[in-house]
């Protein structure tokens, strides 16, 4: 009998769909990587299992970037597997070639990537030629099992898939291009004077950057000016009211911070004041209704935004959040959409949704979604349910499924997605809004107010969200107005002129720069148009979250609070790239143009060819500018330092490569300079002046060796008696230099805590925690104890109060920035004093996912209490002891001498079984060897790759991989 192989995303999306063929399909009878049953196989990917690379003959190795190997531009590009992931692969190819396997079924995610990770794993399964079987695809825009059925009942034929295929691929292909070629070329610009200094672009990452660097240095080079307001009070019959100077006749010009209440001078302001102090004025005002529609549903874009402004909540954040309530929970439809409209059909399902609302138990939800259904909101509206406006996905909105068991943080999504689209079916909101101007000629004076009539959709935000009017903190709009009988005067009762600056613009949040990314770059408030300008933005709803975290990664951007502030290092890459006139990796708007064009690809109205074609011109271009540049600095707005050269006193200025004494007024330099990016990392300017002021600064983190490897080190100014001058130098706190000349160390900061060996004060000493009695001292100048700890270990900070926490009660808090000296990756441990070694190690927090041996000696023992307690006739000890006889196989309770592989791990003791599974599971947390994205995945160092005879082993092979290391078991 053949079967149909179904290939899904990631595990939870497979064990969806078996949950949902089940009870039409049959059965599924579950292995250690799929499921099957008479009809179908189910594996899945756990993300990206393949990668494009250059083949062999085309590509050149890090360590010989140079232009002379550049550019790469493949004819065709090879694949390989990610590492990380190769023995998940390896299950899934397997399946795929059977013989009994006559068709697929491609289930990964319903978009561009998803498209692309199961075109990659087809054509890896193929090898040289394709893998030859007919391929169908599920669409999935919920996760119900209803929708999975659903889905399944449609599938969608290759040819229906050909435009986004071809655009994911092309996709991938361009940021391949554009990333290798313009990040070796960058980097090999950047070290031209040796070094390595890693400086890497992307197709979608640089111009997003360029957007935040553009509005840094429009605050940077921001002069702000004074201005004016006069605001009054005027007195009627009924009370007081404010009002607000403006001029009637002003039109907008070229100053764009001018504005109509604005006044230049204090003596204008105050002239105003003093003319209409005391007087009286006559009052005009005007009268009308006007409406506010609720705002669209969401896409993922704006649920970011959304999300970011409410709570705060980073992009990256918000997308898993989404994609945990659509996976895991069921509770919301397919995330990663750029629609804002649902489907024409879809009014039924809309209406179901607010049913399920309504008999949720969701206190704060039902009584709206009951208020719908009462007053029939739910009806067709152009504005929400729109064909033309509806790609691959609809908007985001809650499933017919009510959700339980929410974290804080998920159930703050739900609710903003379940109150917007309850309120894009409400009415609008209905305001009366007046506008009073009192004069005392010739002077105009404005007052608004705004009156809410009927809340419509507001009512489902609450009171404070009804009562809350824009501009209504400034004064002059939202108030309850008093009333102004017809011909009556009102008195001018005080008028004060208001000193104000004009404000540079805001920098960018998560929020804003989504916005920007989506608009690529435009200044667009209005959400329709917005909308209609998205296919040109930069990157897609779903890359976007990607992309900001990668610019914060490789340290281009920093978050401050919920602004973003790009680094020395992203202004040093646009002044390069500016310099050399690369202006497709600057401007935001030409590389919208070419997500607009992948876009057209989807829709099949470009070809592929012409596409990667224009990106391999680019590319070439790039690389072509970046080798012929021939000047000695780039041009770029460069500062002035403010601390001294400290060989001669002399004015320290920036260019492009370096900080150079440019010489005291009227002398020549003196030859002093360092460079501004050592090792890889660029100095913030105010990072140049203290290390020019104090002569040392640090320690800083971010430095590259050569082979590209992170470190962390001081950086000290030092005088050298064969240049005359002054040079930077690399400090690692190496300070048993300082213990061997004997130099008496003086402490100036508060103890931290008692040594735990000697009992004596711990300091900060340059760049580790130190006894006072580890280092000469006044009071003891021979060291006797030896107790020292560093201030940054693999990469992770270990603050001051870490260290005295450390101190007090024997271990810090679990830090979670550590980085693998062998791997790179990051793991999570506390600092613990550990007393046998006489030192501070890593102490790792017990695993979520306990090898399932282990839990099985604990059901053992359980059952083994239980039948000590009801067994009457027999000894409890007895009773336990034939229970485990019975229980555990006789051969592991003996212990058989492991092989010499399995004893480099767990030592050469004979050891059952059970300990040997126990023992290798200390070994693996000790050496953080579990796979961070698939914890069930064991990661092989070169001692378990012996055991193993493979990179990677499941956590439920281990017992029986253990069984052939163990005397001939």
């Amino acid at each position: 009998m053949t079967k149909t192989l179904v290939i899904a995303e990631k595990p939870s999306v497979a064990q969806d769909i078996v949950r949902a063929l089940t009870p039409v399909a049959g059965k599924f009878e579950k292995h250690e990587d799929h499921f099957e049953n008479d009809r179908y196989v189910v594996t899945s990917a756990v993300g990206h299992l393949v990668e494009i690379q250059a083949p062999e003959q085309f590509d050149v190795k890090r360590g010989k970037w140079s232009f002379a190997h550049l550019p790469v531009i493949p004819p065709f590009f090879d694949l390989k597997p990610v590492d990380k992931t190769k023995s998940r692969l390896n299950a899934v190819v397997k399946q795929a070639k059977r013989k009994d396997v006559t068709d697929l079924i491609n289930a990964c995610d319903a978009g561009r990537e998803g498209e692309l990770i199961f075109r990659l794993i087809e054509q890896y399964a193929g090898g040289s030629k394709p893998l030859g079987k007919p391929v169908k695809r599920l669409w999935l825009q919920s996760m119900t099992p209803q929708a999975i059925r659903d889905g399944f009942d449609a599938l969608r034929s290759e040819q229906q898939m050909a435009g986004l295929a071809s655009a994911a691929r092309s996709r991938s292909e361009a940021d391949w291009l554009v990333g290798i070629n313009g990040t070796r070329a960058m980097t090999a610009f950047n070290s031209r004077d040796g070094g390595f200094f890693l400086t890497t672009v992307g197709r979608v990452q640089t111009p997003t950057l360029s957007l935040v660097v553009e509005r840094e240095e429009k605050i940077r080079k921001f002069i702000s000016r004074d201005y004016w307001e006069i605001h009054a009070t005027f007195g009627a019959q009924a009370g007081e009211y404010p009002a607000k100077w403006f001029d009637p006749k002003w039109k907008k010009g070229e100053d764009v911070e001018a504005r109509a209440d604005r006044v230049w001078s204090a003596a204008e302001a105050q002239a105003i004041a003093n003319a209409v102090r005391g007087k009286q004025a006559t009052v005009t005002e005007e009268s009308k209704p006007t409406t506010q529609a609720s705002p669209l549903l969401f896409d993922l874009t704006s649920l970011q935004r959304e999300a970011n402004g409410k709570f705060g909540f980073s992009a990256k954040t918000t997308l898993a959040l989404a994609q945990s309530l659509y996976e895991r929970h069921k509770a919301l439809t397919y995330p990663r959409t750029d629609s804002r409209a649902l489907p024409e059909d879809y009014l039924p399902v809309a209406k179901q949704t607010f049913e399920m609302l309504a008999d949720s138990g969701m206190r704060h939800l039902a009584p709206h979604a009951l208020t719908a259904l009462n007053n029939n909101y739910v009806r067709p509206s152009k504005r929400i349910f729109d064909n033309s406006k509806v790609s691959d996905h609809f908007a985001i909105i809650p499933t017919l499924q009510a959700p339980s068991g929410l974290s804080e943080a998920e159930q703050k999504l739900y609710d903003l997605v379940v109150r917007r689209f309850m309120a894009v079916f409400f009415p609008s909101a209905e305001y009366t809004v007046t506008t009073r101007i009192s004069t005392v000629a010739p002077h105009s004076f404005k007052t608004e107010g705004k009156v809410l009539v009927k809340p419509g959709w507001l009512a489902i935000y609450g009171k404070e969200a009804a009562d809350e009017v824009e501009g209504g903190k400034d004064g002059d709009k939202g108030q309850n107005l008093v009333p102004v009988q017809p011909g009556e005067m009102v008195n001018t009762l005080q008028v004060d002129p208001k000193g104000l600056k004009t404000k540079p613009p805001a920098r960018y949040s998560e929020a804003t720069l989504l916005g920007a990314m989506e608009s690529a770059g435009k200044q667009i408030d209005d959400e329709e148009l917005r909308s209609a300008m998205q296919e040109k933005g930069l990157g897609t709803p779903a890359t976007r979250a990607a992309i900001i975290e990668g610019l914060l990664t490789e340290k281009y951007m920093l978050r401050e609070g919920r602004e973003i502030i790009p680094t020395a290092k992203a202004f040093q890459l646009m002044t390069l790239l500016r310099g050399l006139e690369v202006e497709e990796l600057c401007r935001a708007d030409l590389t919208g143009e070419w997500e607009y064009k992948l876009s057209q690809m989807e829709k099949g109205q470009l070809s592929r060819e012409a596409f990667m074609a224009e990106i391999a011109a680019m590319t070439e271009r790039m690389v072509k500018k970046a080798k012929e540049y021939d000047r000695d600095t780039i041009p770029g707005d460069y500062a002035t330092l403010e601390s001294p050269c400290p060989n001669c006193g002399g004015v320290v200025k920036e260019n492009y490569r370096r900080f150079a004494c440019v010489g005291k007024p009227g002398a020549e330099p003196c030859g002093f300079s360092f460079g501004k990016s050592p090792a890889g990392r660029t100095f913030e300017t105010a990072e140049a002046n203290a290390l020019l002021r104090d002569k040392k600064i640090g320690p800083l983190e971010g430095f590259r060796s050569k082979a590209g490897w992170p470190f962390t080190s001081e950086i000290v100014i030092k005088y050298d008696d064969e240049a005359h001058n002054y040079k930077l130098e690399f400090d690692f706190g190496d300070d048993k230099k300082g213990e061997e000349s004997g130099e008496i160390v003086e402490f100036e900061d508060a103890a931290l805590g008692a040594c735990p060996i000697c009992g004596s004060e711990v300091h900060e000493h340059g760049s580790n925690y130190v006894c006072s009695k580890a280092v000469p001292t006044a009071a003891q100048p021979t060291p006797s104890c030896t107790f020292k700890s560093g201030k940054i270990i693999l990469q992770q900070p270990v603050e001051r109060e870490q260290m005295t926490k450390l101190l007090e009660t024997g271990k810090t808090d679990l830090l979670d920035k550590f980085v693998s000296m062998r791997t790179r990756r990051n793991f999570k441990a506390h600092l613990a004093w550990d007393k046998e070694a006489g030192k501070v190690n890593f102490e790792f927090a017990p695993s979520k996912f306990p090898p399932r041996p282990g839990a099985a000696a604990k059901t053992v023992a359980a059952k083994v209490g239980k039948t000590s307690t009801t067994a009457k006739k027999a000894p409890a000890k007895k009773a336990a002891a034939k229970t485990m006889a019975a229980k555990a196989p006789r051969k592991a309770a003996a212990g058989k001498a492991p092989s010499a592989a399995l004893a480099a791990v767990i030592g050469a003791e004979p050891v059952a079984r059970p300990e040997a599974v126990k023992k290798m599971w200390e070994y693996i947390k000790a050496h953080n060897l579990q796979d961070p994205k698939d914890k069930r995945t064991i990661v092989a160092d070169d001692k378990l790759r012996a055991v193993f005879g493979k990179d990677s082993a499941g956590m439920f092979e281990l017992a029986g991989i253990l069984g052939n290391h163990l005397g001939g078991e």
